[in-house]
């Protein structure tokens, strides 16, 4: 994944992941790309932003981070969500994303 992925972009901060959130899976799991938003399923419901937590936690332990490196900054009660990723690049964040999207399948 060479190429800048549509769900990604960089921010002065480190970088943007779009995101479109699907509370109540079977179970927390990266998915696939639906346009400019990266799939991910997350076990928690939406209820006091209990979705939101379980996301930013999920993706944190995904990516190496500590969870206050993952924080939402756009669709606090939306499915469809912008996080703000500190401490990676873009091309770190897409190489780590698509290691682990190969290795949940």
């Amino acid at each position: 994944m060479n190429e800048t992925a549509g769900h990604l972009k960089a921010h002065p901060e480190g970088v943007c992941l779009q995101v479109k959130a699907v509370p109540r899976s079977s179970r927390n799991q990266i998915g696939e790309t639906l346009g400019d938003r990266l799939k991910i399923r997350i076990t928690a419901p939406p209820v006091d932003s209990a979705a939101n937590e379980e996301l930013l936690k999920f993706l944190a332990k995904q990516l190496s981070l500590s969870k206050s490196c993952v924080q939402l900054l756009r669709g606090q009660a939306s499915r469809n969500k912008t996080l703000l990723i500190r401490g990676l690049s873009v091309e770190q964040v897409a190489g780590r994303l698509s290691a682990v999207d190969g290795a949940s399948n």
